[in-house]
């Protein structure tokens, strides 16, 4: 661990490490590697806090690289071409393996290799104390091997993890966000109150076709497997249809099928990917170093409808220019698919990749599809924010309520921060005397006023505003609330919210993480406090519960119960 710490102390990209670790045992000698959870989330907090704990994992990991350094006679890095016999020892951020060169304490990284693994690698790239090597061979296979059963798990970079067993799976989220509470949450395993703190993760009951949202990528270069190189494509056989290639912006991974997507979806990635490339039809895919093309993104959204609970569809086409003519072959094809209730244009004349364009049309159908979460009926617009697994957004949501623990008697208040389109507090609403909910997307502000209006709930209102910007007047325009939900993206909550929430007093705090590095920064300043900023915690952790949302994937979603002292 010394070695693979030291990593992301040197290697800016690697900085924000999150370390994923498997509980097979290990020999004695590997214990401590194997223990430690990785450390720094990605901080968007005031200069001087942020140095701080950026400076206590320098620190410590350049101890750490010290004493593994001195085990050694000599000084070792491999060199650039140089091929090694290595065994994975767990995984790090985005799925890559942490591997020790054996005799040596000196650790690399090796994309797609899995714990337990014995392979030949060949280092590819050095930087400071860090190097990266290309699988070669296989000589022992990891642990808990199952055969994936998409054919593009070998090259996409969507699900890495699809040929380790679910069950070993669920076993590395939850140990991730086990150690991250621990080293960088600063709680103590020791209390015997911690075992009852921490919950077993909730398992995804659907494995595969959970997503209800999928984005696809048009591309004037196909990404080939090295095994194809050799194959010349001229005219539109270099086009694709898919995935970035890991690494690559300017190159397209082709995909025929998806086995995350629906298969209504499917249904329509086979049928665009039947005709689109007809030379008389004079469609093109843009190019991103000549910002030429027609054809920028693919976007696929699935729902249900409210009255019959049939599935229904959203085709979302993402183009440089309007030219609806051009769509028009693509669009009678695609219509004839009974689950198709609606083909959109979004109009993006940037340079960027954003699938967000500036014009948006309706080509077919209506503009919005409903989908049905905790009784209520949701409208989903091309780019609105909803959670992407609605089967395990239905078991969170529960779990959110439960841990909000609303008395029932409409009395209560609720702050909602970050409410995205408003799903989490209309589902609490029902219960509660008020929900208040901020929220920085004008957009996502939108589809909250008309989702409650949908539903008929006229307790709840909906704020456009920055919660990274906050003043002392935030808070003014409120009652004091009984209950705040807070549901961050990535990086977590800035120290001015986090200020305020300490100053706040709220009874209860529940807070919904994506990101278990920056919640577990959060939630020790909320229990534990900044004492540079004289800054005392006012919470206890009362329960911290992981849920699988994105099965084959590093991603995990915790809910977290904080009461006030």
């Amino acid at each position: 661990m010394a070695m693979a710490a030291a990593i992301v102390a040197t290697m800016p990209a690697l900085k924000h490490l999150i370390r994923i670790t498997f509980t097979p045992p290990f020999p004695r000698k590997l214990q401590k590697f194997h223990s430690l959870a990785s450390l720094s989330p990605n901080f968007t907090q005031e200069g001087p806090q942020q140095q701080r704990l950026e400076q206590e994992q320098q620190n410590q990991l350049t101890n750490n690289n010290n004493t593994s350094r001195s085990s050694s006679s000599t000084s070792y890095f491999p060199k650039r071409g140089q091929t090694l016999e290595l065994v994975c020892e767990s995984l790090a951020f985005k799925g890559k393996g942490v591997c020790k060169v054996a005799g040596t304490g000196f650790v690399v990284m090796c994309d797609r290799a899995l714990p337990g693994e014995r392979f030949i690698g060949r280092v590819t790239r050095r930087k400071g104390s860090y190097a990266e090597v290309t699988k070669v061979e296989t000589i022992t296979p990891h642990w808990d091997l199952v055969d994936a059963p998409c054919e593009y798990a070998p090259y996409c970079g969507g699900c890495k993890t699809q040929n380790l067993s679910y069950e070993s799976q669920l076993r590395a989220k939850e140990q991730q966000v086990r150690e991250l509470t621990i080293h960088v949450g600063k709680f103590s395993d020791k209390v015997p109150e911690f075992c009852s703190i921490m919950k077993p993760i909730v398992p995804c009951v659907i494995q595969f076709h959970y997503r209800n949202k999928m984005e696809f990528s048009f591309g004037s270069k196909k990404w080939l497997p090295k095994e194809l190189l050799g194959e010349k494509q001229v005219g539109n056989e270099k086009y694709a249809l898919g995935l970035h290639a890991p690494g690559f912006f300017d190159k397209v991974l082709n995909v025929d099928k998806c086995l995350l997507q629906s298969e209504p979806a499917n249904m329509v990635l086979a049928a665009i990917q039947d005709c689109w490339r007809d030379s008389q039809f004079g469609l093109t895919p843009y190019d991103v170093h000549s910002h030429t093309g027609f054809l920028k993104h693919l976007m696929l959204r699935t729902g249900r409808n409210a009255e019959t609970g049939l599935p229904e569809l959203m085709v979302n086409f993402v183009t440089s220019s309007y030219k609806p003519e051009l769509l028009k072959p693509l669009v009678e094809k695609i219509s004839a698919i009974p689950e198709v209730v609606s083909i959109m244009n979004n109009v993006n004349t940037s340079v960027g990749n954003t699938s967000v364009g500036e014009e948006e049309y309706t080509l077919y159908g209506k503009s919005t599809i409903t989908e049905i979460l905790r009784g209520l009926t949701f409208q989903i617009s091309a780019n609105s924010f909803f959670q992407t697994n609605t089967h395990q957004a239905e078991v969170l949501y529960k779990l959110i309520e439960d841990c909000a623990g609303l008395r029932g008697d409409g009395s209560q208040i609720v702050l909602d921060l970050f409410c995205g389109t408003g799903t989490i507090g209309l589902t609490l609403a029902r219960r509660a005397k008020h929900v208040y909910g901020y929220e920085v997307v004008p957009q996502a502000i939108s589809d909250a006023h008309r989702n409650a209006k949908l539903n008929r709930i006229s307790n709840a209102t909906f704020v456009q505003g920055d919660l990274n910007k906050i003043d002392e007047s935030f808070g003014n325009n409120f009652p004091k609330p009984d209950i705040v939900i807070s549901d961050p993206n990535r990086p977590g909550m800035h120290m001015k919210l986090l200020k305020f929430l300490i100053k706040l007093k709220a009874p209860r705090i529940v807070y919904v993480s994506c990101n278990p590095a920056t919640c577990a920064r959060d939630l020790d300043y909320l229990c534990h406090g900044v004492k540079e900023k004289n800054i005392e915690g006012c919470y206890k952790l009362k329960s911290l519960q992981p849920v699988d949302m994105f099965p084959h994937t590093p991603h995990i979603e915790c809910i977290c119960l904080l009461e006030l002292f």
